[in-house]
C-alpha cells in the first residue's frame, strides 16, 4: 500500500513537472516569437527610415541642383537688367539733350541788361544757345537755399526748384551744387547729399569742417557784388554776406577762361549746363547753356564778356526759374542758388 502511494506521489511529481516544462516551453516560444516579431518590424522600420532618408537626400540633391540653376539664372538676369539699365540711362541721356535744346535765338553776345532771355552766343568753338538772368545786385540779393535745417549723411531731404523760389518769394532760381541723387547705385548710403561749403539763407553754414582746405572754387555774395575765389581754404566763416556757394570747376576769373578740360568724361560729354556769373560789379547772373561741354560753356562765359563764372551741377539736376521753368524741372535737390528781391 505504502509502496503503491509513493509511486503515485513519484508519478503526480513527474507529471506535474512535465506539465511546467511545457508551460515554461511554451512562454519561452511566445517570447521568441514576440521578439521574432519585433526583430522584424525594427528591420522594417529600419528599412523605411533608411528608404525615407534616401528620398530625402534625393530630394535635397534636386532642390540643391535647381537651387544653383537659380542663383545662375539670377546673376544672369541681374547682368542683363543692370545692362538694361545703362542703355535706358545712356538714352535718357540723349533723350534729355534733345528734348532741353531749344529752337535756337537771335544771336547776341550781350547778356540783357535786366531779367530773362534767351540767346544765341557765338564762340569760337561754335554757336550755343543760353539762357541768361541778370540781376542788379543793388536792388537784389543772391540767397543759397537748402532742404535741410543742418548737414546731412544720408536720407536727405530735397526739393524742386520752384519749391525754393516759392517759400523764399524769389523771382529768379537755379539749381546748386553738385549732390548724390537717389537713383545712382553709387549714392548708396549718402543719398541727397552733398560734400561742398555752403551758407544759407539762414547763415548756416554746411560741410564746413571738411572744407576748411578745400580747393574748390567758392563765391560769397553780399551788398552789391559776388566775390569769386578760386579756394573754399580763401574764405572764412564770416554770416555777414547774404550767400555763400562752392562747386567746380571755375569758368572765368577776371575774365579770363580758368577751366578748358581734365579728361573727365562727364565734363567732356555734351550736356545743358548751370552757371552763376559776375561782371565783377553789381550785377550777377544765372542761367543754362545748352548741349555743351564744360570747356565750351567757359568759352561761352567769355563769349558774353562776363569777368567771374562759377559751373553749377547739371544733368537732370538742371533747372532754371524766371516766371516758371525757362529749362527743367529737372530731379528735385538739396539747394538752390536765388533771387530775391531786397
Amino acid at each position: 500500500m505504502f509502496l503503491r502511494l509513493a509511486i503515485l506521489i513519484i508519478a503526480l511529481a513527474l507529471t506535474f513537472g512535465i506539465y511546467k516544462l511545457y508551460l515554461e516551453s511554451s512562454s519561452v516560444k511566445s517570447q521568441n516569437s514576440l521578439l521574432t516579431t519585433k526583430v522584424s518590424e525594427g528591420n522594417k522600420s529600419k528599412e523605411s527610415l533608411e528608404k525615407e532618408l534616401q528620398e530625402a537626400k534625393t530630394n535635397y540633391e534636386q532642390l540643391q541642383v535647381k537651387y544653383e540653376e537659380t542663383q545662375q539664372n539670377f546673376a544672369t538676369t541681374a547682368a542683363q537688367v543692370n545692362e538694361l539699365v545703362s542703355k535706358i540711362k545712356t538714352q535718357n541721356e540723349k533723350l534729355t539733350v534733345v528734348s532741353l535744346t531749344p529752337v535756337p535765338a537771335p544771336v547776341n553776345n550781350s547778356p540783357p541788361d535786366s531779367g530773362y532771355r534767351r540767346q544765341t552766343v557765338q564762340t569760337d568753338v561754335g554757336n550755343f544757345t543760353v539762357d541768361v538772368v541778370t540781376a542788379n545786385l543793388d536792388s537784389t540779393k543772391v540767397l543759397i537755399d537748402t532742404a535741410s535745417d543742418d548737414n546731412c549723411s544720408n536720407n536727405c531731404p530735397t526739393k524742386s526748384l520752384s519749391e525754393y523760389v516759392s517759400r523764399t518769394g524769389a523771382y529768379a532760381g537755379v539749381n546748386g551744387t553738385y549732390f548724390c541723387p537717389a537713383e545712382y547705385p553709387s549714392c548708396a548710403g549718402k543719398t541727397g547729399s552733398f560734400d561742398l561749403l555752403v551758407m544759407n539763407k539762414n547763415k548756416k553754414y554746411f560741410n564746413s569742417d571738411n572744407n576748411v582746405y578745400s580747393t574748390n572754387p567758392t563765391v560769397s555774395c553780399y551788398g552789391n557784388t559776388c566775390r569769386f575765389m578760386e579756394r573754399a581754404s580763401d574764405w572764412g566763416r564770416s554770416t555777414d554776406v547774404d550767400g555763400v556757394i562752392s562747386n567746380f570747376p571755375l569758368l572765368l576769373l577776371n575774365g579770363e577762361v580758368k577751366f578748358a578740360g581734365n579728361g573727365d568724361a562727364k565734363m567732356q560729354s555734351k550736356g545743358n549746363r548751370s552757371y552763376l556769373a559776375g561782371d565783377g560789379g553789381s550785377r550777377a547772373y544765372i542761367g543754362v547753356v545748352y548741349n555743351v561741354s564744360v570747356a565750351e560753356s567757359a568759352k561761352v562765359m567769355k563769349a558774353l564778356s562776363f569777368k567771374h563764372a562759377l559751373n553749377l551741377d547739371s544733368g537732370g539736376s538742371t533747372a532754371l526759374w524766371f516766371s516758371g521753368y525757362k529749362s527743367g524741372p529737372g530731379r528735385t535737390i538739396p539747394n538752390a542758388v536765388l533771387f530775391v528781391r531786397k
